[in-house]
C-alpha cells in the first residue's frame, strides 16, 4: 500500500488557515491511516511525506515540514512499539536536517525489530531521482567488475532502490483530485492499482480508505496475463 498524501495546503486555504496547519491536520489523517492499516493486517504501508521537490517550496514552510517531521516521529515512538510497527524511510535521508535525521534514526533504530507492519516515510524522495541513482550504483560495480552487464535484470535493478527489501506496492492511492503519480514509485507502481479520490488529505477518513480496500477486491489484477491471477484482497 501506497499513498500520496496531497491537498493540505488546498485545506488550509479553503478554511482561510495557515498552510502550515493544513500540514498539522494531515498528520492526523496519518495517525488515522495507520492505525487502521495495522488492523487490517497490511504489512507494508508507504507515505509520500515529501519529495525531493518540495526543497523548493518556501523556506518558512519546509522549515515548518521539517519540525513537524520531527515532532511526529519522536512522538509517535510509543504508540509505533504498542502496535509492533517498524520505521522505515525511502529517499535522500542525508539532505534532512541534522536533528531531524537523528530523531528518525533513533526511532528506526528503536522499532527495527518490530514485525507486524513496515511504515515507510518516503522523505526527499523522488522516482527519477532513485533509478538515476540505481543505475549509477549498477554502472559503478559494472566498472568494477562485481556485476556483470548481461547480467542485470529487473530482480538486479529493484535491489539498488529504496525499496529493495520491501514488495512493490498492490494500491497506490493519491488524494486531492490530482490524477499522476508525481515522480512517486515510478518503478515499483508498474502493477499496482490506482486510485484517485478528490477528497483533500485532511478530509480523507478511514471509511473513504475502507471504500478503496473495498473496490480493490473487485479488481481482476492480470499483470498483462490472459488467465485472471488470484487475488485475497491482501494488499501491501
Amino acid at each position: 500500500m501506497a499513498i500520496i498524501m496531497d491537498g493540505n495546503g488546498r485545506w488550509a486555504k479553503k478554511k482561510l488557515m495557515n498552510r502550515v496547519r493544513g500540514h498539522e491536520k494531515g498528520a492526523d489523517t496519518v495517525r488515522s491511516i495507520v492505525t487502521v492499516c495495522r488492523k487490517m493486517g497490511i504489512k507494508v504501508l508507504t507515505l509520500y511525506a515529501f519529495s525531493t521537490e518540495n526543497w523548493d517550496r518556501p523556506r518558512a514552510e519546509v522549515l515548518a515540514l521539517m519540525a513537524l517531521l520531527k515532532k511526529f516521529v519522536t512522538g509517535e515512538r510509543k504508540t509505533l512499539m504498542d502496535k509492533d510497527i517498524r520505521l522505515g524511510v525511502i529517499g535522500q535521508k542525508e539532505r534532512l536536517p541534522k536533528d531531524v535525521g537523528q530523531a528518525m534514526e533513533e526511532t528506526i533504530t528503536l522499532t527495527r525489530n518490530n514485525t507486524g507492519m513496515r511504515l515507510n516515510l518516503a522523505l526527499s524522495y523522488g522516482g527519477r531521482e532513485e533509478l538515476t541513482r540505481a543505475v549509477k550504483l549498477m554502472a559503478k560495480k559494472v566498472k568494477t567488475g562485481t556485476l556483470n552487464l548481461d547480467n542485470i535484470t529487473e530482480e538486479i535493478v529493484s535491489q539498488h532502490l529504496y525499496t529493495a527489501d520491501i514488495p512493490d506496492p498492490d494500491i497506490v492511492i493519491r488524494t486531492s483530485g490530482e490524477k499522476r503519480l508525481s515522480n512517486f514509485m515510478l518503478w515499483q507502481a508498474g502493477y499496482a492499482e490506482l486510485f484517485f479520490t478528490d477528497t483533500l488529505w485532511p478530509d480523507f477518513t478511514d471509511q473513504a480508505f475502507m471504500d478503496i480496500i473495498r473496490d480493490y477486491q473487485k479488481r481482476d489484477r492480470r499483470f498483462g496475463k490472459v488467465q485472471c491471477s488470484s487475488n485475497d484482497g491482501s494488499p501491501q
